[in-house]
C-alpha cells in the first residue's frame, strides 16, 4: 500500500498551471474544459495527480499526469 505524498502544484510554471486548470474533464458534466478551481497536486504509487472542483458544477475532477506532461 502506498502513500500520497502532497506535491506544490503552485511551484510549476505559471503557463504549465493554466494549461492544467483549463484543459479539464468533467465526468459530471460530461463537458471538456470548464476549468477546476482549488487545485491540489500530489503523488500515489508513482503517478501523479491534480484534483479540483469543477468550475461549471463544483464536483471534483482528477487529471492523471503521463509522462507526455512532463
Amino acid at each position: 500500500m502506498s502513500e500520497r505524498i502532497e506535491r506544490d502544484f503552485f511551484a510549476r510554471d505559471e503557463d504549465e498551471q493554466k494549461a492544467f486548470l483549463e484543459q479539464t474533464w468533467c465526468d459530471s458534466c460530461m463537458e471538456v474544459n470548464l476549468g477546476m478551481r482549488e487545485p491540489v497536486e500530489y503523488e500515489l504509487n508513482d503517478t501523479v495527480f491534480i484534483e479540483g472542483k469543477c468550475n461549471s458544477c463544483g464536483q471534483l475532477i482528477l487529471t492523471e499526469l503521463t509522462e507526455d506532461d512532463f
